[in-house]
């Protein structure tokens, strides 16, 4: 579980609460439930995303939710303590031996690109395999990132709409100015319903989900990088200086000591 995604949707939820009570006490919390409000902002905008969207994007889309709020272990500093452990190994007994080491590694993507160099693979071809791999990796996370942005733009949208249709209804009414009140702060109501849809949920996970696809990509740039300088001969300490370049100052101090290339 992702604490952070976690807190951060009940931490909204409380200070929206607790600014509709300090401002009017809990009996006006009321005020901000209306159904057909409800009805109109969330119902019409996720039917404006599903028009833009093929089904099984759509369905994808809302199955990539939980995705915000699980824990993802991607650490490239482990990533690349495991290719100089790799490269270490290829240059004591040779490229060869590198099909032995793969067999305990469960990382899909470097235990496909270890093979591919166990094969004798030209390194173009290799660059070429894993670098479509990597960009058909990106293209689907980006078709999930678009299906929550675009639900970020529709929610404030159809609140606007949810409000004219308060407002129309408003103006028939106008006789019994008793009602004019109420009626306007309902008509508002599809407005907030939009702004929490777009600013609460939809653009903090869209965020999410592109921090998650960014590590996830620099991760499999440094194992691409990793495994052609193995295959190139390089040696370990150079390969290890080599992908501490992709590391922040931060994380390059905090690589466990002692776990560097051979001489």
């Amino acid at each position: 579980m992702d604490i952070a995604s976690l807190v951060g949707i009940v931490v909204g939820v409380v200070m929206v609460l607790l600014g509709v009570m300090t401002s009017g006490g809990i009996q006006t919390i009321g005020h901000f439930m209306d159904l057909p409000s409800f009805l109109i902002t969330f119902g019409g905008s996720i039917a404006s995303v599903l028009t833009a969207s093929k089904l099984p994007d759509f369905i994808g889309g809302l199955q990539s939710m939980k995705l915000a709020f699980q824990e993802r272990v991607l650490d490239p500093g482990q990533v690349i303590h495991t290719i100089i452990d790799l490269s270490n190994v290829a240059r004591k007994e040779g490229l060869l031996a590198l099909e032995e080491a793969a067999s305990g590694i469960e990382e899909p993507f470097l235990k496909k690109g270890i093979m591919l160099v166990v094969d004798g693979t030209d390194p173009d071809l290799v660059r070429g395999i894993l670098e479509t791999d990597l960009v058909c990796l990106e293209d689907r996370h980006k078709k999930v990132i678009g299906f929550w942005e675009k639900w970020a733009e529709m929610g404030p949208a159809w609140g606007m709409i949810g409000t004219l249709i308060g407002l129309i209804n408003m103006l028939y009414n106008m006789e019994d100015s008793s009602s004019i009140g109420p009626s306007m702060a309902a008509a508002l109501v599809t407005t907030f319903y939009g702004s929490l849809i777009a600013n609460w949920i939809c653009t903090p996970i869209a965020n999410k989900l592109k921090t998650n696809n960014e590590k996830e990509v620099m991760m499999k740039e440094v194992t691409i990088e990793g495994l052609l300088s193995i295959q190139a001969g390089e040696n370990p300490r150079v390969i290890e200086e080599k992908l501490k370049s992709f590391l922040s100052p931060s994380a390059r101090d905090n690589m466990a000591e002692g776990a560097g290339g051979e001489e």
